[in-house]
């Protein structure tokens, strides 16, 4: 991990390991550059490009006005722009898949293809919600092994995931303070996400219409509740040539090292390649 200075002077961190197509992988909202940690060691050689929004994880904390869509996509071009890397495949999850299709609209020259994991147009009220109640406060748990109990039982749509497999997530969003759990963001990102940035203005399909003609995959969770079934067949049907795949015991996000998602995954890079 190392950092650069974005133009507004916010000090961002950031990873690029490998050769090859490059490829960005853009976390989800309150998550970390760590989000594809499972995922990269199943992934062809390419250029991976991971990076801590600001707010988060390594990254400078900027402040609610800051933690948006439109500034994160900035940051990003900003990354590459540091790196030299003319145009890349991003991998977006959640949030990064937000941040994806605004670079579609607004830099699309930037971008060679797009697969998103579990988001889309469309997000469910229900999952919107759930998430609300969580961002931005500290976990309730003392200790990591009580909130990977807590994670497994607050996460709806998932079944059949190992327990290690949460605690190792909560060793990768909550740190170890003296009164108990942290967040690994500023708890201002509460505010943002509560004014709306994740509901597109406008119309919402707008965006996702402004992948035309870049190869396209989604990933869907079978349970999310924030991504929904409808929506994401919309999708495919405004796009029959998008790449697509349901992951089974899963709900909003899968971990991207399932088999489902990385038949998906694969078949994308192919196609970008």
């Amino acid at each position: 991990m190392t950092h650069f200075t974005a133009p507004d002077g916010a000090y961002l961190a950031y990873a690029d390991e490998g050769t090859g197509l490059p490829v960005l992988c853009l976390a989800g909202l309150t998550r970390t550059m760590a989000d594809f940690d499972y995922l990269a060691p199943h992934l062809p050689p390419c250029r991976l490009i991971r990076m801590d929004y600001r707010g988060r994880g390594a990254s400078d904390w900027t402040g609610t006005a800051s933690y948006t869509v439109a500034q994160e996509a900035a940051d990003a071009l900003a990354l590459l722009d540091h790196l030299g890397v003319a145009r890349v495949a991003i991998i977006g999850t959640s949030r990064g898949g937000l941040i994806g299709m605004h670079l579609a609209g607004s830099a699309k020259d930037r971008l060679l293809g797009l697969c998103l994991n579990d988001i889309g147009p469309v997000l469910e009220r229900e999952g919107l919600a759930r998430i609300e109640v969580q961002v931005g406060r500290n976990p309730a748990a003392r200790d990591h092994a009580t909130l990977a109990q807590a994670l497994e039982s607050g996460s709806p749509g998932f079944a059949n995931v190992p327990a290690a497999r949460w605690l190792a997530e909560a060793r990768r969003h909550a740190l170890p303070g003296p009164h108990g759990l942290r967040i690994r963001y500023d708890p201002a990102l509460r505010q943002a996400f509560t004014a709306g940035d994740e509901r597109a203005p406008g119309d919402p399909w707008a965006a996702f219409d402004a992948c035309k003609g870049l190869p396209l995959a989604l990933i869907r969770g079978a349970g999310s509740d924030l991504l929904g079934a409808a929506t994401a067949d919309e999708m495919r049907r405004r796009r029959p040539d998008m790449i697509f795949g349901a992951v089974p015991d899963r709900g909003h996000i899968p971990f991207l090292d399932e088999p489902e998602s990385l038949q998906v995954i694969r078949a994308f890079l192919s196609a970008v390649a």
